[in-house]
């Protein structure tokens, strides 16, 4: 009888810490969040610049309704992007000292403007704070004859240093960043 009893409550016990410990997860992001550092290769482990965004697709839409010209755009989907530069660099012809800053940007025709802001940690451009703008940096766009269907942001070589480059449909962006001498 005894052992009946104890088998009854290892039962017992067992279903409640499987409960306990059962997680539930959600599906899967929408608009996952991606990465890119430079310089790109893996081997190089002291790096320039990082940044972490989400990748919104289009999905039917256009880029000019989900990133209205004119409108402070939180430069992918969830939270605000954030770039971490390990040195201080030249940012699109403005000074920028070591550190990580939220990336927004104000899409327009023919250039977009490329904000650097020191509030962290931000949802979307909801709470954005013009006043704690680091930089803002005016570039031209362009048109690529292949469409993206999720927004992307690369590092890649250009001249002396190097470019940011946003695309989402044929839409293309190139912020030109250097090593600074400040």
């Amino acid at each position: 009888m005894k052992k009946v009893l104890f088998i009854v409550l290892m039962a017992f016990a067992m279903t409640i810490s499987t409960d306990a410990l059962a997680q539930k997860f959600s599906g899967l992001d929408k608009s996952p969040m991606d990465m890119a550092a430079y310089p790109n290769d893996y081997k190089v482990s002291s790096k320039t610049a990082r940044i972490i965004y989400s990748r919104p697709q289009l999905k039917g839409r256009s880029l000019s309704e989900l990133a209205p010209a004119g409108k402070v755009w939180r430069t992918g989907a969830n939270e605000a992007a954030e770039i971490t530069f390990y040195s201080d660099v030249d940012f699109g012809g403005k000074q920028i000292k070591a550190g990580t800053y939220s990336i927004f940007t104000i899409p327009s025709s023919g250039e977009w403007t490329v904000v650097l802001n020191k509030n962290l940690n931000q949802w979307g451009a909801y709470s954005y704070d013009e006043t704690a703008d680091v930089a803002r940096v005016t570039v031209p766009s362009a048109e690529d004859s292949t469409s993206l269907e999720e927004f992307s942001i690369a590092f890649k070589e250009a001249g002396a240093g190097f470019e940011m480059v946003m695309g989402w449909d044929k839409t293309r962006v190139a912020v030109p960043i250097t090593a600074s001498k400040m």
